[in-house]
């Protein structure tokens, strides 16, 4: 937000017609010659990217920074690995530590850039599992897969200092906290001090009340808001905002329309500074759309989403369909191109 009020917006496009008055996005594929302007309570505008504030420019366009030895200048994926009995996806079939090492050493030789391992339900309506169950559900898996041969970063899906602690043990290099570092006041200062990078992500209350009448004054806004001051407390806590992912949750304390108000106005995300990771995959609101009641029948609709968020121009997709969704992006990207590569 700029200190009149106002968001900004990049309209961005892609493609191989690009006029000479346009920035490029956080140094990656995607560029933009107009944004819209928002704020609360007053119209939206559209205005020419030459009339941006300096500093808003230069967080636009400024190159994101790698992130576990990855660059952010293409879509990367995140494989999915829930090491729980729980999982609304999947039904537990990776509670086993041998399941979740065989799926993902999978994954890895499919394509998937890094891997995140949770062994906590975040379902609506799921309840906290204790810190030595969850450790006791992730750690073998971890370390299982660096036995077996998996050399792409590995995050850890938890809200847990403890667990991050565990997993970081293990092999795990990338914390992924659900709650945006609101739950555990421990797990920011243990990430700075193992220079961990972290993603931040926004959610509305804890899973077990999230989906419980979810309401916002502008859903939009409001998530911004809160990631740009959880990315300010990280930086106050010792990490940079050059090892920050931000992650607008999709799912999580929000209602289809919500869902869909940030999807539809993704690239504003962008403002923050950070990569954008989406994690929408097999959610509910794409069962509703899509008429597939079942998560696992929802592999085509994950991919519609996660398409439609390349053309926003965000960094990484959080997904569980890992080849379905890789071979979609070398198509996506092939066919707006122009060109294989």
């Amino acid at each position: 937000m700029n200190a009149d009020g106002s968001y900004f917006r990049p309209l961005v496009q892609v493609g191989p017609a690009r006029p000479d008055t346009a920035l490029e996005l956080a140094g990656g594929r995607g560029w933009f010659t107009h944004v819209e302007v928002l704020g609360r309570g007053q119209a939206t505008q559209v205005i020419p990217a030459a009339g941006l504030p300096a500093d808003v420019s230069n967080r636009l366009t400024t190159i994101r920074a790698d992130i576990a030895g990855l660059s952010m200048d293409r879509a990367r994926v995140m494989g999915i690995l829930n090491a729980t009995p729980d999982s609304f996806s999947d039904g537990g079939v990776n509670a086993a530590a041998a399941d979740a090492v065989t799926s993902g050493v999978g994954m890895q030789a499919a394509g998937a850039d890094l891997l995140d391992v949770g062994g906590e339900s975040t379902r609506p309506g799921a309840e906290t599992v204790a810190d030595g169950d969850e450790i006791q559900r992730v750690a073998p898996v971890i370390q299982g897969l660096r036995a077996a041969g998996v050399t792409c970063p590995i995050s850890i899906d938890t809200r847990k200092a403890a667990v991050a602690q565990a997993a970081h043990a293990a092999g795990a290099n990338v914390v992924n906290d659900v709650s945006g570092f609101t739950y555990d006041a421990a797990l920011a200062p243990f990430c700075a001090a193992q220079n961990l990078p972290v993603c931040v992500m926004h959610a509305l209350g804890d899973p077990a009340t999230m989906q419980r009448d979810p309401r916002y004054e502008n859903v939009l806004l409001d998530v911004y808001d809160f990631l740009e001051r959880q990315i300010q407390m990280l930086e106050a806590a010792g990490i940079p905002r050059a090892r920050i992912i931000a992650d607008p949750g999709i799912g999580f304390g929000k209602t289809l329309q919500h869902n869909l108000t940030l999807l539809a106005r993704l690239s504003l995300f962008h403002g923050l500074g950070v990569p954008i990771l989406l994690g929408a995959s097999r959610k509910r609101f794409i069962g509703t759309i899509g008429h597939a009641p079942q998560a696992v029948a929802r592999a085509s609709g994950s991919i519609g989403v996660a398409l439609a968020a390349l053309a926003h121009g965000i960094q990484m997709l959080r997904v569980h369909d890992v080849p379905q969704t890789i071979q979609a992006i070398a198509l996506w990207r092939a066919a707006v191109v122009g060109t294989e590569t």
